[in-house]
């Protein structure tokens, strides 16, 4: 009877370790993403009914970015789209939502050159939020002005402050260097 008694014993006492341990694996993965991801993590949380959900999108994000071939820009390119940034806040003045919707078109066109595609904007975002993650909500932003400005309903300074939100991200993505980033 006390064989029996301690193998019981020995066998909670797993199943007690077994427990924490995962636990503790769950919490790690949660630290990393979380740290990863920054505000995408708290957004995608919001978006998901669960937890688990949620954070598995994060890890097939994490390895659809894995497979795509990021790749950071020529100096000589750099030095081209920083000149037609420029060109394009200078046409702003005289026509904002041309500029903001040239500012669009160039940032899909360096997203396309480091080798992110760029079909569809939804997909943009969760590519972009494995590397880009801390100026993701810019983007965002910006893009929903844009389309609010193809229908005639942005203000002067809601394109003004496209081009902003566009900045950010465009000096994010002009300036990464290393792959994932």
């Amino acid at each position: 009877m006390d064989t029996l008694i301690w193998v019981a014993l020995v066998v909670v006492a797993l199943v007690a370790i077994a427990a924490v341990a995962y636990v503790v694996v769950q919490q790690q993965r949660r630290s990393r993403l979380r740290s990863r991801f920054g505000p995408e993590y708290e957004r995608t949380m919001a978006e998901h009914d669960n937890k688990r959900e949620a954070e598995q999108e994060l890890i097939a994000r994490e390895q659809r970015h894995a497979e795509l071939d990021i790749k950071p820009l020529s100096e000589e390119s750099r030095g081209a789209y920083a000149a037609r940034w420029t060109e394009v806040q200078e046409r702003f003045v005289d026509t904002p939502a041309a500029a903001v919707t040239e500012a669009d078109r160039l940032v899909t066109e360096v997203m396309a050159e480091r080798g992110y595609p760029t079909e569809d904007f939804r997909q943009r975002i969760a590519d972009l939020s494995v590397g880009h993650a801390e100026t993701l909500t810019h983007y965002r932003k910006a893009h929903d002005i844009s389309e609010r400005a193809a229908r005639d309903e942005a203000s002067t300074e809601d394109l003004r402050q496209a081009m902003v939100h566009y900045r950010e991200l465009f000096e994010d993505l002009l300036h990464a260097t290393t792959r994932g980033r």
